[in-house]
């Protein structure tokens, strides 16, 4: 149990990357490399799937982190991220357009990072059980 609340904000940060990466690399690659485009991975579907993954996991290692720490701008920034990414599954494209979908999520994944890397220092700072 020490070591879950660093194992949730470091895949929470590496889900923020991923997802960024996914909306800001995937469509010159899916142009250079036209047999990535079968792979479908601009669907809706992998918005969905990626949101339904990081709040859970983000809910879980921000609360923890902030339980022990206390430090209140952590769920600020967490909440934050996570209602800017639900923001742009619920709006979709079709209603606020690509750009504006891939700049909700990029948003949202990078305040959800900078909330987890908080999360994480705060912990190193106090010595939270989770870094001894």
């Amino acid at each position: 149990m020490k070591q879950l609340q660093i194992i949730a904000d470091k895949t929470a940060i590496s889900l923020s990357v991923i997802c960024t990466l996914h909306c800001l690399v995937l469509p010159f690659v899916v142009v250079m490399l036209p047999a990535l485009a079968a792979l479908n991975l601009q669907d809706e579907t992998f918005h969905l799937w990626m949101v339904i993954a990081v709040i859970p996991i983000s809910l879980l290692a921000l609360t923890m982190g902030c339980k022990k720490h206390r430090d209140y701008r952590v769920p600020l920034l967490g909440v934050t991220g996570l209602s800017l990414l639900i923001l742009a599954v619920v709006l979709d494209h079709d209603l606020i357009g690509e750009t504006g979908e891939v700049v909700l999520t990029v948003l949202g994944a990078t305040i959800i990072a900078a909330g987890h890397l908080l999360n994480y220092r705060l912990c190193q700072r106090h010595h939270c059980e989770c870094h001894s």
